[in-house]
């Protein structure tokens, strides 16, 4: 049994964890820290979890995290780097849910995350968590950078064209669409009912950080430079993704070939479903699942091709995609744990 530790239980991809371990048949929980809660029965605070979850909150110098097999940060950029290497050194293995190891361009993330990085030597051998692009490195790795929730979809839409090389690189555009969750659980005006109910709007139009994190893993796709607008905004309901994602083609390709590069591409793939053909994915159809759903589109027939991609942002856009990079870490089925259907209405 995988002894697990989450640093920061009391946010949403936390609490999200401890959704997914509670009927997860090979690990179990045994230490979930917070200062503030210290004491008190997780049940207590999410009463979904009750007779799920039997343990209690604990301060960080209580929780004993090194006797754990792995150890999940679900917390703010800049606190898994601090505590890493220790737990690294005591043979924890780590997965990091923030940016603090997704990165290798240090001086990048420095400039995004406003902080200096503290924890380079194992940034450097830091796996990025995005198993369908990037499996091999993840099951040998003791620390991974778990990808952002944009990015995942973004790099999965994209994937298999820049693979082909039949698209302009240089010239990719993703309009973005997040649930408030995505934001974090915090008091923020912004984030209030009263602001977010009955209301749309873009953000990080001049730049987002997880642009240079897109790009960056993009790049290891092509030869081609590559260059991204990306536009994230923010949508009045709780969870899921939609990102509508746009590349020029290069080359003469017709639909079914189009097609067939995602099929061939993810046929087996447990959490991607490729679509049919000019299909409409909807958020709906991935809530509170790991799975990632897209549709390829080629509008008018012409040079321009639409790729349409949903997730769950929690999930596989977060806690459900870090569970599969630790299935993979300790040599379980992808799938443990992570077959959750989603749920409709």
């Amino acid at each position: 049994m995988i002894k697990v530790g989450i640093v920061g239980g009391t946010g949403y991809t936390g609490v999200e964890l401890l959704r997914i371990f509670a009927t997860h048949p090979e690990a179990r929980v045994q230490a979930v820290t917070s200062r503030k809660e210290d004491g008190m029965p997780v049940a207590e605070m999410y009463p979904s979890l009750r007779g799920r979850v039997d343990v209690a909150f604990s301060s960080p110098d209580k929780a004993r995290l090194t006797d754990c097999d792995v150890v999940f940060f679900a917390t703010p950029h800049g606190v898994a780097m601090a505590q890493a290497p220790e737990l690294v050194a005591a043979g924890v293995k780590v997965i990091d849910l923030a940016a603090d190891f997704r990165m290798q361009d240090v001086a990048a993330f420095e400039k995004w995350y406003k902080l200096p990085h503290s924890c380079t030597d194992l940034l450097k051998e830091a796996a990025y968590g995005l198993p369908e692009l990037n499996r091999e490195a993840i099951r040998k790795a003791r620390v991974v950078g778990n990808p952002g929730c944009y990015p995942t979809t973004m790099q999965l839409g994209y994937a298999p064209l820049l693979k082909a090389g039949v698209i302009d690189a240089s010239h990719l555009i993703a309009d973005c669409k997040s649930g408030v969750s995505g934001a974090g659980r915090k008091a923020e005006l912004s984030l209030l009912f009263s602001e977010a109910s009955d209301n749309f709007k873009a953000y990080g139009v001049s730049g987002h950080r997880h642009s240079p994190e897109t790009i960056e893993r993009l790049s290891h796709l092509t030869s081609d430079k590559v260059g991204l607008l990306f536009t994230p905004h923010l949508v009045p309901m709780i969870r899921g993704m939609h990102s509508t994602l746009y590349a020029r083609l290069t080359k003469e390709i017709d639909n079914a070939a189009l097609q067939a590069l995602f099929e061939d591409a993810y046929k087996d793939e447990p959490f991607v479903d490729v679509l049919p053909f000019g299909a409409h994915p909807e958020t709906r159809t991935t809530r509170a699942s790991n799975m990632l759903r897209l549709a390829v589109h080629r509008p008018g027939d012409g040079d321009t091709v639409v790729v349409l991609v949903v997730q769950d942002n929690l999930v596989k856009g977060a806690s459900g995609q870090a569970v599969q990079c630790m299935n993979l870490m300790f040599g379980l089925d992808e799938t443990t744990g992570l077959q959750q259907v989603p749920v409709l209405p």
